[in-house]
């Protein structure tokens, strides 16, 4: 099972990954600096893509901008990872 952080405000994301099977973290300032090491994958609304410094922790967790995404399309993308 994959785990995934997604950020606090995309709730409708956060249930869509949980039915797939994801095992899903809300991304927050606690666990933003164990991100590479911890989560698959990283998705973030991108409103604020620097806000919470995510560019620096991104190197070793692929990133997905999930502005003007359907939970769907951020799903797929997720599995293109694979």
């Amino acid at each position: 099972m994959s785990r995934i952080a997604v950020e606090a405000n995309l709730t409708p994301v956060q249930e869509y990954l949980s039915e797939q099977g994801y095992q899903v973290d809300t991304l927050d300032a606690a666990n933003l600096n164990q991100a590479q090491n911890k989560y698959t994958a990283i998705v973030i609304s991108g409103a604020d893509q620097n806000l919470m410094g995510i560019h620096n922790v991104a190197q070793g967790c692929p990133v997905i901008n999930a502005h003007g995404l359907t939970p769907q399309q951020v799903h797929k993308r997720l599995q293109q990872l694979k």
